[in-house]
């Protein structure tokens, strides 16, 4: 059962859609602006160096959420994925991913952005399998809480291990593409790791482990495994 794992912001995408969503909200006015966007950029600083609090980021994400009505939060994000997402899906990606569905391998996002913003990239890409941070949703309306464990570092592992269980799947013929620091732990326990446009501390780390380091950014073609 080959699986094969991808990352979503900055290893798809060109982009971060959880900091490019906080972004949309601030242009949209449906948040404090000044407020919002210094916090959505020190938060995203410190998801880049490894620092980040999850939970603390997650009452701060989610609260946008809660405030607004659904029906307006979907129309808002169909507009998003035409005008911020689909520029930024990356070629190449698209391409690793149509080589793996080629292959016979089943294909999963796992990301830490919530799955309110993610649900119709992974769909863009023709990923039905998606884990991402679930919010809460009760009666039609989201509540601003988060509902079971965050898909964010160890809960990366927590979350993928529990729809391992589920599907009957096991990481023997596994395959997992990051760019950050942050997805080091899942990346230590695929049986193929590779490293993806990646930060610093996760490029030294896999030259140190013999990992392959690839990009994905326009123009380059995924190498043969």
């Amino acid at each position: 059962m080959d699986l094969a794992i991808f990352d979503l912001d900055n290893t798809l995408l060109g982009g971060d859609s959880d900091y490019l969503w906080g972004r949309w909200l601030v242009q949209h006015q449906l948040v404090d602006g000044a407020f919002y966007d210094r916090e959505n950029q020190r938060f995203y600083s410190e998801y880049k160096n490894g620092t980040m609090d999850i939970f603390e980021f997650l009452r701060f994400a989610l609260q946008p959420l809660a405030n607004n009505d659904l029906d307006k939060l979907l129309a808002l994000r169909q507009r998003f994925m035409t005008e911020v997402i689909q520029p930024i899906m990356l070629p190449a990606a698209q391409r690793l991913v149509d080589r793996h569905r080629a292959q016979g391998h089943t294909l999963l996002i796992i990301t830490a952005t919530n799955r309110f913003v993610t649900e119709p990239i992974a769909h863009a890409f023709g990923i039905d399998q998606l884990i991402a941070t679930d919010p809460e949703l009760k009666d039609g309306r989201y509540t601003g809480e988060v509902s079971g464990t965050p898909s964010f570092r160890e809960g990366k592992i927590i979350r993928l291990n529990q729809w391992l269980t589920d599907n009957g799947y096991n990481l023997a013929s596994s395959w997992f593409y990051s760019d950050s620091l942050n997805d080091l732990p899942l990346l230590e326990i695929v049986t193929h790791p590779f490293a993806v446009d990646a930060d610093e501390t996760l490029t030294h780390h896999a030259q140190t482990k013999g990992w392959p380091v690839i990009s994905l950014r326009d123009g380059f073609t995924p190498p043969n495994d």
